[in-house]
């Protein structure tokens, strides 16, 4: 594929977009919580414990994806967690509740297929010939 360095470059700019999307989702859900389930189209929701939990963990995902991938150049942590969101947003949780449940399931779909291939060809080897 030629010169692998765009494709290196390309993966890098990638997981800080990815890991900065998680990580602001993660400090909104935790701090500006009822506004963001406001925003996203949950109407009624009783207690904001759970919201904020999952905002801790799109924090400690954020920093697992950088961590993974300045320590050892591997996104795998990555691509485990976008498919499971993919998998939990499109096919297990009912799209009637809010918007931004469909939407978010595209966009870590979106993520995961264009984070994957980025990472292919940034590490593809040349076939012995």
């Amino acid at each position: 594929m030629g010169d692998r360095r765009i494709w290196r470059r390309l993966e890098a700019v990638g997981i800080v977009l990815v890991a900065l999307h998680s990580f602001v989702i993660g400090v909104l859900l935790m701090f500006a919580t009822n506004w963001v389930l406001d925003f996203a189209g949950w109407d009624q929701v009783s207690h904001t414990f759970f919201p904020r939990q999952s905002g801790a963990f799109h924090v400690i995902l954020a920093t697992g994806y950088l961590w993974e991938f300045m320590r050892l150049r591997r996104i795998s942590l990555l691509l485990l967690a976008k498919a499971a969101a993919v998998v939990f947003l499109l096919v297990l949780s009912p799209w009637k509740e809010a918007w931004s449940v469909p939407f978010s399931g595209v966009l870590d779909g979106l993520m995961l297929v264009g984070m994957a291939i980025v990472h292919r060809l940034a590490h593809w080897e040349r076939p012995l010939a």
